[in-house]
C-alpha cells in the first residue's frame, strides 16, 4: 500500500511543474493531495507493530515532507511560486527512495518512552536544516542572477523561477529564521544524545563519525548565528556556512547510513 502512496505523491509533485499558477486554490489543493499522500506512505513506511524503521532513504524523504509543508504555508503569504521548481522535482525524486532502500527494523521493545521522541526530533533538526540549505542554494542563484545577466539564470525556466522570488532581504530573513529553528532542533539532539545515550540506547556514548560530524555542524550552525548577532554576518559568509553546516549533517546523518546499508550491508544502531 505504502508503494502506492508514494507513486501517487511523485505523481502529484510532478504534475506541479507543468501547472500556471493560477488559480491558486488549484495549485494549492494539488499540492496539499500530494503532501498527504506523501506522508501515508512515510507513516506505513515506517510505522511497524514490532518497531520503528529508519534509514537514509526515510531521513531524506522526510526532509522533503516538511520542506513541502514549509513551501506550501509560506508560499501563501509571500510569493514563492519559483520555489516549486526545486522542491517538487526533489520531493518527487525522495517520496520513491524508500521503495528502493527499506532500510532498516529497529525493535522498540526495551527501550525508553523517550526514544521514540529523541528520533522525532533528530528529524525535525535535521528537515529544517535542509529546508534551510534549499534556502541558501536559491538566495546563491538570486545573487549570481543579479550579477551575470546574459547567463542562463536570467533566461528560461531557471530564470522565471529567481524571477518570482521575494527580494534578496527577504530571503535572507527567512534563512535566518530556519537556521535558528534547526539549530534549537539540532541543540536538543545533541543534548539529548550526549547527556542520556545509556538511557536512551542502552549503550555509553560513541564517539564515531556520526557523533563528530554531528556536532561539527552544530558548531557551525551556532558560529553562523553568532556571527550574525555579532558581527552582522550575511551574504557569501551566511550561504557558505549554512551549506557547509549542512554537508557536515548529511555526512552525518545520511551518508553513513548510505554508505552502511547500500554498500557495506551493515546495520547502523
Amino acid at each position: 500500500m505504502q508503494t502506492y502512496f508514494s507513486i501517487i505523491a511523485a505523481l502529484l509533485y510532478i504534475c506541479c511543474l507543468f501547472m500556471v499558477s493560477r488559480p491558486r486554490w488549484f495549485m494549492s489543493a494539488v499540492i496539499v493531495a500530494g503532501w498527504l499522500a506523501h506522508g501515508a506512505a512515510l507513516l506505513l513506511d515506517i510505522s511497524a507493530p514490532e518497531g520503528v524503521r529508519v534509514g537514509f532513504s526515510f531521513m531524506l524523504s522526510s526532509a522533503l515532507w516538511l520542506t513541502v509543508m514549509v513551501y506550501w504555508l509560506e508560499n501563501r503569504r509571500l510569493s514563492l511560486d519559483g520555489l516549486r521548481y526545486l522542491v517538487l522535482p526533489a520531493a518527487a525524486v525522495q517520496v520513491l527512495l524508500p521503495v528502493f532502500f527499506p532500510g532498516q527494523l529497529i525493535s522498540i521493545e526495551g527501550k525508553t518512552a523517550w526514544f521514540p521522541v529523541h528520533i522525532a526530533i533528530a528529524i525535525l533538526a535535521y528537515s529544517t536544516l535542509t529546508i534551510a540549505a534549499f534556502h541558501a542554494v536559491l538566495m546563491a542563484l538570486q545573487e549570481a542572477r543579479l550579477h551575470r545577466r546574459s547567463s542562463f539564470l536570467a533566461n528560461g525556466w531557471v530564470g522565471a523561477a529567481l524571477e518570482r522570488l521575494p527580494a534578496l532581504l527577504t530571503m535572507e530573513r527567512i534563512l535566518f529564521k530556519l537556521v535558528f529553528i534547526g539549530f534549537v532542533f539540532l541543540t536538543m539532539t545533541v543534548l539529548s544524545g550526549v547527556l542520556f545515550s545509556e538511557y536512551l540506547f542502552g549503550m555509553a556514548l560513541k564517539w564515531g563519525h556520526k557523533t563528530i560530524f554531528t556536532l561539527l555542524s552544530w558548531l557551525l550552525f551556532g558560529t553562523l548565528l553568532g556571527g550574525r548577532h555579532l558581527r552582522g554576518w550575511r551574504g557569501k559568509t551566511a550561504l557558505s556556512l549554512t551549506l557547509s553546516g549542512f554537508a557536515t549533517l548529511l555526512l552525518a546523518y545520511v551518508g553513513s547510513r548510505f554508505v552502511l546499508e547500500v554498500v557495506l550491508h551493515r546495520s547502523f544502531i
